[in-house]
């Protein structure tokens, strides 16, 4: 007895077994799925999702600032030193740099194995181990944020407005960006998975000293001396304590400047021993914008805003739930001011870019998808088919095996994006594959089975026949994309998600048929539909879930009517012996098969809707069913 055969047997003769694995398998599906399902009942650890694949470089970027530097200085002696000193790195595929007015960037690729938080420490170590001089005084490289290039996700603008949400403005640029940078980013900062709250726009405000040469001239001070003054008037000196009446008191002295006076009252030089010389004597001091090299327009108009950007490995969607929540939690502490026309302008934040419209867009789509192709594997199954039990087994355990899917992609590692679930959704096929042909091999041979012989042991031998050919052609199948898993870079980042994705669902596959199917099917295939009184009661009970259904999913009201009202006029004809016996045999599995595949073409037609939202539901309940007659009866034909 082979390994396949061994399994078939243990799950045949252990059905807890199989029905606990299975109820776990749905449980644990549930949990990871990608899909924004409320459940309070199953804690909740879906599978990162984002909208479409990062295929970036696996890259780092260090940032050195030296403000008021040409590019062939910051070239000179920044770029080139750092390039030449990264490029010893282990793993390093390439270095890009650029040089630009006042900064460096400097673009480090490593080789696809590279771990991005293991780069980031030889980056970090390399920066902290450079030779004494290699770097101008004063300058210090940074390393970018622990980001990719799809990690921006998220935009927003700071504006003033009512009550209401209506635009009322009343904020200068400089005040708008005063609050994104000491208020707004540093609370969004401290949301769950963000690694970086860039500001942008605005004016960022500054001490502005504009010196008079002809007074400098004439009190006979440098340039030098004026920026001297200004750095040591900005800061507290610290001193020793003093014990006076057993109490210690620290000795400090107070300096920061706090309004303009004060830094116009600081002293650049003493003339004569007794005349001060101080900054507003030789220069004027005012608030002004500090230089900005870029701007952020919304509509035509200057705005000023911020981005976040997610931390690498981090769940998109959960990253802008928390942002969302965060930014609730700011908005009630942002400030306000009344207008000249007595309105109350608010700063709100109002996001502009949010990524998780784009990625519920896709899941709903592929989830719609999912759900139509479902709907349609159904009725190919029960009318080719032509055995609702077997068209059940089939059809409820293709859910499973999506779900299956979810909990590999899950663990393996492989984010849910529109590549990654189209390899789902065009692998439904071969489970519907795989489960027919043990299904109806399943029903050959309890048909040619002799009367005396344990349906169990029909069922194995049935399973066991046709196991070695599923397995083989699922591992040909797995085996085929081989090539895919073989590419590398872009290509690998952008088509390994949809092989991984198809892999996972042919090994749910695989399990389902082998260990699943084999104990259902015995259970489902060997139990008679009941005699006498139980046989009314479930009847009975068919016709008034019906009734209860009606008002809350209507097709399904239907479908439970009609096959109740169907079973008990079939079970009233055989008793009265209305009908020949073999004639009862032969139509009513036809009949609850159609009853069954119209419920399901109304709901198809009610999720599709194939002519159009404009038009009833009843057209497009009637486009489904011509087109299925047409298309499944050309296959019974043939």
């Amino acid at each position: 007895m082979g390994l396949t055969d061994r399994i078939i047997a243990f799950f045949l003769d252990n059905k807890l077994v199989a029905t606990l694995l299975l109820l776990a398998l749905v449980g644990w599906g549930v949990a990871t799925a990608p899909f924004d399902w409320d459940l309070d009942l199953i804690p909740r650890d879906p599978v990162p999702v984002d909208a479409i694949p990062d295929i970036g470089e696996n890259q780092q970027i260090v940032f050195t600032a030296w403000e008021g530097r040409s590019p062939q200085d910051v070239e000179d002696q920044i770029t080139y030193p750092l390039t030449t000193a990264l490029l010893g790195l282990p793993g390093v595929d390439a270095v890009r740099s650029s040089s630009m007015f006042g900064f460096s960037s400097i673009t480090i690729i490593f080789e696809e194995d590279i771990e991005f938080y293991w780069s980031r420490t030889r980056i970090l170590e390399k920066l902290n181990a450079l030779p004494g001089g290699t770097l101008p005084e004063g300058v210090q490289p940074t390393l970018g944020p622990d980001a990719t290039g799809l990690g921006q996700i998220f935009w927003y603008t700071l504006e003033g407005r009512s009550a209401d949400g209506t635009p009322t403005g009343g904020w200068d640029l400089h005040e708008l960006r005063t609050i994104q940078d000491f208020q707004v980013r540093y609370g969004l900062s401290s949301a769950r998975g963000v690694a970086e709250v860039a500001s942008i726009g605005g004016h960022v405000q500054e001490y502005q000293v504009d010196i008079d040469p002809t007074l400098m001239r004439e009190y006979g001070v440098s340039v030098r001396d004026i920026a001297s003054a200004v750095r040591k008037s900005n800061r507290d000196v610290g001193a020793r304590t003093l014990e006076m009446n057993r109490a210690e008191y620290v000795v400090r002295g107070r300096g920061y400047i706090r309004e303009l006076s004060d830094l116009e009252a600081s002293v650049v030089d003493v003339r004569d021993g007794t005349t001060p010389v101080r900054i507003r004597d030789v220069a004027r001091v005012n608030l002004g914008p500090a230089q900005r090299r870029g701007m952020l327009d919304k509509a035509g108009a200057e705005a000023v805003g911020g981005v976040v950007v997610a931390r690498y490995g981090e769940n998109p969607l959960e990253v802008i739930e928390s942002v969302n929540a965060k930014i609730a939690e700011l908005q009630a502490g942002m400030p306000s001011k009344t207008l000249a026309d007595g309105t109350v302008s608010t700063v709100q934040i109002v996001p502009f870019y949010d990524r998780s419209g784009l990625i519920y867009e896709t899941l709903g789509t592929l989830e719609e998808a999912l759900s139509l192709q479902i709907l349609i594997t159904i009725i190919v199954i029960m009318v080719m088919v032509m055995h609702l039990r077997a068209s059940f087994i089939v059809s409820a355990l293709l859910p499973v095996a999506v779900l299956m899917a979810f909990i590999m992609m899950r663990y393996v590692g492989v984010d849910a994006n529109v590549v990654a679930l189209a390899g789902i959704a065009i692998s439904i096929g071969t489970v519907v594959d795989m489960g027919i042909i043990m299904t109806e091999n399943m029903l050959r041979h309890l048909d040619e089975a002799p009367g005396e012989e344990a349906r169990r042991d029909v069922i194995f031998r049935a399973a066991s026949e046709v196991s070695p050919a599923v397995v083989t052609a699922l591992t040909t199948t797995i085996v085929s994309f081989l090539p895919v898993f073989m590419l590398q870079a872009a290509e690998g980042r952008l088509f390994g998600p949809l092989a991984w994705t198809k892999t996972f669902v042919l090994v749910a596959a695989l399990i389902i048929t082998i260990a699943l199917i084999p104990p259902f099917a015995h259970g489902l295939f060997t139990k008679t539909m009941g005699v006498g009184r139980w046989r009314t009661v479930r009847n009975g009970a068919l016709v008034a879930g019906g009734l209860a259904l009606l008002f809350y999913m209507p097709w399904a009201g239907w479908v439970l009517l009609g096959l109740g009202l169907l079973n008990l006029a079939v079970q009233f004809a055989d008793r009265q012996s209305v009908v020949a016996p073999d004639q009862l045999r032969r139509w009513h599995p036809w009949l609850a098969v159609g009853i069954i595949v119209l419920g399901i073409s109304w709901l198809l037609a009610d999720l599709w809707l194939p002519l159009g939202p404009q038009n009833p539901i009843v057209a497009s309940a009637l486009f489904v069913i011509v087109a299925v007659v047409i298309v499944l009866g050309a296959f019974l034909l043939f």
